[in-house]
């Protein structure tokens, strides 16, 4: 009997606020693995690529004498869709992988469709002449990008009438626009 009074007692005591009521949790710390996961995911997403696609260029930026995060974010910059938005045009990344894919876009005068295509120095990206001359699709496409005053990086050269830009340079970790931590990604796969 002793032990039930005690009971109720102890109920007594405990405020409204804590009668039913859940115990707290503290927010989980985010560990080592996780920080480095989240870098690599933001890049992911970022640059619109999947797992294989990203394996592959962390590969070959492993096997390059340069650092290996930077030479990852350098090759993600020189894909063809990253140049077609940076270039603007077009509005989105993913946009510009619908545009190379549907083939609109040509390199130095041949017809890319592949977004993962590497641009090298001295190359010539533009609209090919049958989508330069739809009024709907530059009008929809590219002069929306352009009002929106976005500056094109310094190792691309932009023409706004001739709907095209030249690579002038390879682009340095300077140069890429993402706030990410490129060591943690290394880290990541060095496992």
């Amino acid at each position: 009997m002793a032990a039930m009074e005690k009971k109720t007692r102890d109920l007594d005591r405990k405020t409204d606020d804590q009668k039913g009521a859940q115990p707290q949790k503290r927010a989980a710390k985010v560990t080592e693995y996780g920080r480095q996961l989240q870098e690599k995911q933001k890049v992911k997403e970022a640059y619109g690529v999947r797992e294989n696609q990203f394996k592959r260029f962390f590969e070959i930026a492993a096997r390059s004498r340069e650092a290996t995060g930077e030479t990852l974010l350098t090759l993600l910059e020189r894909r063809l869709d990253n140049v077609v938005y940076r270039l603007r045009l077009s509005t989105t990344r993913r946009q510009a992988r619908q545009v190379i894919v549907h083939g609109h876009m040509l390199v130095n005068g041949v017809r890319v469709t592949s977004p993962s295509y590497l641009v090298h120095v001295g190359d010539v990206v533009h609209l090919a002449t049958r989508s330069s001359e739809s009024e709907t699709f530059v009008k929809t496409v590219i002069e929306k990008r352009a009002a929106a005053n976005v500056k094109v990086p310094e190792w691309l050269e932009h023409d706004r009438k001739a709907h095209s830009g030249r690579v002038i340079r390879f682009p340095v970790r300077a140069d890429v626009s993402i706030q990410v931590n490129e060591n943690f990604i290394v880290e990541l796969y060095s496992k």
